[in-house]
């Protein structure tokens, strides 16, 4: 397969089983990813935004192989990710990291700061003694961590802190590819604001590429180069962050930028609220799977499952009624 960038995704799927009665055989299936495709950049941020349980964070992990994929082809720099096993899927595994959303429960307490990130070290047999111990150190001060770190344990240190010592342990081994699963959402925000110029510099010194997992639009705004916005296991829009903020097509992403904060309290904003719940990914509905909750559903929404289609250039959606959603819930905020 010819590849488009660093990291191309094709018809992905995991399902989870679901097992009932005394010999526990499966009788339904959670789809968490439903046959997801995505291209990701060679030197881009493609930020993955959706509702806690849409698939965000099973799919990054499915596509490090850190849990195997259902169905579905991964391929990284052209290689077959899936196809891999044992030694080539470790050695492939220095080009691909992730950096956890818990910066509490993602470090092991037992071992101190330098063993943490010298574990990686180890295992890829990269370096050992003097050499090992120095590089561990440049890496503490390039995430911005005093060198007396190295001898101290993950409870001595406060959340962005163990953040930090997160992303150290990602770039020991000098990686291409780095999955963020949500980095940023246990910290303050002030925390916050420093992780992600962190991340930033630090892609832009090392020619990192992000695949940054996240519910939070202003995150992702801030520093995404495209937006993927996923939905019950599938992306329902996929667009640059600058006109998917502008002239959003899907009414599931409509929903969710009216729902992000104002900074300034005077300024109020009306929200386009979806009726119900999220679906179940063990019985999704048929045709859209976002039609039960969209405003502007109509028969062929509840029958016919939409056309992934560019209605932009570089603007895709899968929505049959595009760029009704778009025009009409201008007038409904406008009216508000």
């Amino acid at each position: 397969m010819a590849s488009n960038g660093l990291l191309d995704i094709r018809d992905l799927k995991k399902y989870f089983p679901v097992r009932a009665g005394v010999f526990s055989r499966t009788v339904a299936a959670v789809k968490a990813v439903d046959g997801v495709s995505l291209t990701v950049r060679e030197g881009e941020t493609l930020g993955l935004v959706g509702e806690s349980g849409c698939g965000k964070s099973t799919l990054g992990r499915a596509l490090l192989r850190l849990i195997e994929p259902t169905a579905g082809e991964i391929y990284f720099q052209g290689r077959d990710v899936v196809g891999l096993s044992g030694g080539e899927l470790r050695a492939l595994r220095k080009q691909m990291q992730i950096i956890f959303q818990d910066p509490y429960s993602s470090l092991n307490p037992r071992m101190t700061v330098g063993g943490i990130i010298g574990e990686a070290f180890t295992i890829h047999r990269l370096a050992r003694g003097k050499e090992k111990r120095e590089r561990i150190l440049k890496l503490l001060r390039e995430v911005g961590l005093h060198e007396d770190a190295f001898s101290r344990y993950p409870h001595e240190f406060s959340g962005g802190q163990r953040q930090r010592i997160g992303i150290a342990r990602a770039l020991a081994v000098e990686p291409r590819l780095i999955v963020c699963d949500e980095p940023v959402s246990a910290l303050d925000v002030s925390i916050q604001a420093q992780i992600l110029n962190l991340l930033l510099d630090l892609q832009e010194k090392r020619g990192l590429t992000y695949l940054f997992i996240s519910h939070d639009l202003r995150v992702i705004e801030h520093i995404a180069d495209r937006v993927a916005v996923m939905y019950l296991g599938r992306i329902a829009e996929l667009a640059g962050a600058k006109e998917i903020y502008r002239r959003p097509l899907h009414p599931y992403t409509i929903a969710l930028l009216s729902a992000v904060p104002q900074p300034d309290p005077t300024q109020k904003r009306q929200r386009l609220l979806l009726p119900g719940d999220v679906p179940s990914p063990i019985n999704p509905p048929p045709g859209c799977t976002f039609h039960p909750r969209c405003p502007w559903a109509t028969e062929v929404c509840r029958e016919v499952i939409p056309e992934w289609k560019e209605h932009e250039p570089q603007h895709w959606a899968t929505c049959h009624h595009v760029p009704r959603p778009t025009e009409e819930s201008r007038k409904w905020l406008r009216a508000q």
